[in-house]
């Protein structure tokens, strides 16, 4: 059996659109069980979700190797769907990553990461879900370039995951065609600078930056109203350091492990309706275990 481990994914982290990610502790894992006359895909997902070969993750991978023998899988995933927390990035990657064991195609970490980029359109969660910890990437259609992000060891990601989905289309639809030159000038500086405290191990500088973003949570800030709601709840407490994860609508606080906690409480006493967690960012990335 062979076992694809990946981790869920935050993707923005407020002013980093579509090139800033890190990877979370929460899973998807496919399992690779024995050769089979059909593809065979055991999960628990609903019915909405194939159990056979158009299958997301088989799909995806014989996209990659079209001859690709079928096998029976077994999906199990932690990853909320449509939610901002990488979904459909954890189950393309599993699906690259099964045709590169199965076919033997011997593709190394950055060439999975293009072929993913080209396919995601984007490396913001793919990057992360593949290398593991914060990731700064960007794709120029043919190279994808990437270099990783320091967080400080003691941040905890607060997330609120609500019960209702957000599809990226509408989110993608919701932004601007265009920003006026000095508001972009001003956006790329806010994430040039937010990288590099984060880098210098300058929390301190860097939580108000993860809340500086002009990208795009103005512009969707209609879809998801519990991102103000939240981060003046966290602002009460004195925490900064909350932003929509990825398109939404999950909303992430970055913060220390004692306000990580006070936060969590007052969130759960909100009542909001969705589920709140506490985090912690994965530094391993994509795993493959192989056993007899």
């Amino acid at each position: 059996m062979i076992t694809i481990k990946v981790p869920a994914t935050s993707a923005n982290i407020g002013p980093g659109f579509d090139s800033l990610g890190i990877a979370l502790q929460t899973y998807l894992t496919l399992e690779i069980h024995e050769e089979t006359a059909e593809w065979v895909v055991e999960h628990t997902m609903g019915v909405a979700i194939p159990h056979d070969a158009t299958h997301f993750i088989v799909a995806t991978a014989r996209q990659l190797a079209p001859d690709l023998t079928p096998h029976r899988l077994v999906v199990k995933s932690d990853i909320p769907l449509a939610r901002g927390l990488g979904s459909s990035s954890s189950a393309l990657l599993a699906g690259l990553a099964m045709a590169n064991e199965l076919a033997n195609l011997q593709l190394t970490a950055d060439d999975l990461l293009t072929y993913a980029t080209k396919l995601e359109g984007h490396p913001d969660n793919v990057a992360p879900a593949l290398f593991g910890g914060g990731v700064a990437a960007y794709f120029d259609g043919q190279h994808v370039y990437h270099a990783p992000i320091h967080f400080p060891d003691n941040l905890q990601f607060v997330t609120y995951i609500p019960d209702t989905q957000l599809l990226t289309a509408a989110a993608r639809a919701a932004l601007p065609a265009q920003l006026d030159f000095k508001t972009t000038v001003a956006a790329g500086a806010i994430g040039n600078t937010l990288i590099a405290a984060l880098n210098a191990n300058d929390f301190e500088t860097a939580k108000h930056l993860i809340e500086a973003d002009k990208f795009h949570e103005s512009a969707r800030q209609h879809l998801v109203p519990h991102l103000a709601q939240i981060r003046t709840l966290a602002h009460d407490l004195g925490i900064v350091g909350t932003y929509l994860s990825g398109a939404g609508p999950t909303v992430i606080t970055v913060a220390p492990a004692q306000a990580a906690q006070k936060l969590l409480t007052a969130l759960k006493a909100a009542g909001l309706p969705g589920t709140c967690q506490q985090l912690q960012l994965d530094t391993t990335g994509l795993t493959i275990q192989k056993e007899d």
